[in-house]
């Protein structure tokens, strides 16, 4: 037996007494169109907004003929397709005018039918951020802003920042950039939303709880534009903190990248012979190895596999061969930078940068990134007389072809003279 509305409250609950659900009960028509577009298997639901979107989408001629669905839906079981269109009409999705013998999408069909347009046009990576910011600026531009809409996308805002702050506190460099990335891809969302809060907050019949939402979104806004520069310096700060490897120009970040694009196999086969034992996690329960891989296997978003090569393996030079060397190279870097310093003029990274060799390009842009660094400035060095240079390193995601015989391409940037006041 089917069970009513009332048998899932408790004895002295009325449905239609409680706030959240009355909201939901005066809106019964436009959801009963929902149920009955994806109630169901799968595949039934696709090809029912399959069809019904099909008739909502001549505009000119909105009305359809059973000769003319016969003619436009070839392609379907024609059986399948009476069963669907009996659905729909029986639903009061769609209508049907017998004294013209016509159909027509219906007033809760037209409105089930924008409701996925505007979901299936929010599909990428960063759907749900523009999604619930579409919704809260189409309410702005009708006068009709939803609370319930901006309290979405207020939580949202706080669910981002949350995972970004929790990247920097990692020290993770992988983490830090795919947070990055993860910004850069919500970046035009949040300047829509701030556009969008600036415009609700100056309205003046604003009521006061959507005005307290308001201030909240616009609040966790700015607290999002603020993290561009923590991510940059962050990355800055790990950048200077690698270890170069002999004089091949890698470091240790350039190997554990390459590591982490190699396959299972590959990596077993390298650690062939390494280990002289087997390690046992006798510390881990069968049921948490399970959690883990369910997790790992299923739920876990995997970055796109990128294959590379490490170079030939060579003997590192002696120490103090290749102290000297670094020594000479900053102690170039640093006469030209002053110079450049002292005209107050910007210039392009490449230009400053890019040397003879790929290992003294490679150090000479690794010098780069400590410039301002307060720690590295204490040191009695010439990197530290570096550092104190009146410059800012700005560089952008792409990246600039060289014609050159041992760099391809090198970040786009430059180096900006620091205004005194």
């Amino acid at each position: 037996m089917e069970s009513t509305l009332d048998d899932f409250f408790a004895p002295g609950f009325v449905p239609a007494d409680l706030g959240p659900l009355a909201g939901l009960l005066r809106a019964r028509n436009v959801l009963n169109a929902f149920i009955t577009l994806f109630r169901g298997g799968e595949d039934e639901v696709l090809v029912r907004l399959l069809v019904l979107r099909e008739i909502g989408s001549r505009a000119a001629a909105p009305r359809w003929s059973p000769q003319e669905l016969q003619a436009h839906f070839v392609y379907l079981n024609p059986v399948k397709l009476e069963t669907v269109l009996a659905r729909l009409r029986h639903n009061d999705l769609l209508v049907w005018d017998s004294d013209a013998q016509l159909y027509a999408v219906s007033e809760p069909g037209r409105i089930a039918l924008a409701a996925v347009a505007t979901l299936t046009q929010f599909s990428g990576e960063d759907a749900e951020l523009g999604y619930l910011t579409a919704q809260v600026a189409a309410g702005q531009a009708v006068g009709e802003v939803s609370s319930e809409s901006m309290q979405h996308l207020l939580a949202r805002l706080n669910e981002l920042y949350a995972d970004f702050e929790a990247a920097l506190e990692s020290q993770s460099e992988f983490r830090i950039r795919s947070a990055r990335e993860k910004l850069d891809s919500v970046w035009r969302w949040v300047e829509k939303g701030t556009e969008v809060m600036r415009e609700l907050l100056a309205d003046d019949t604003l009521d006061l709880p959507a005005l307290n939402l308001a201030q909240s979104i616009a609040y966790a806004q700015s607290r999002m534009l603020r993290l561009t520069g923590v991510f940059q310096r962050r990355l800055s700060e790990l950048a200077a903190q690698r270890v170069h490897l002999g004089e091949s120009g890698l470091t240790s970040t350039n190997v554990a990248d390459w590591l982490r694009s190699q396959s299972q196999d590959a990596l077993a086969t390298l650690a062939d012979g390494l280990l002289s034992f087997h390690p046992e996690p006798l510390f881990a329960t069968s049921d948490e190895l399970l959690d883990i891989a369910e997790f790992e296997i299923t739920g876990r978003v995997r970055t796109p596999t990128h294959v590379g090569e490490l170079p030939t393996s060579s003997a590192a030079p002696l120490v103090g061969e290749l102290e000297a060397e670094r020594l000479l190279a900053a102690e170039a870097l640093y006469e030209e930078l002053a110079a450049l310093a002292s005209l107050g003029l910007p210039a392009s990274l490449t230009d400053s940068v890019v040397a003879d060799s790929y290992h003294e390009t490679a150090y000479r842009l690794s010098l780069l990134a400590l410039l301002g660094d307060a720690d590295a400035a204490l040191e009695q060095s010439v990197v530290a007389d570096l550092v104190k240079l009146p410059l800012r390193l700005e560089t952008d995601a792409e990246v600039e072809l060289l014609d050159h015989p041992e760099v391809a391409t090198i970040t786009r940037g430059r180096l900006m003279p620091l205004r005194s006041e």
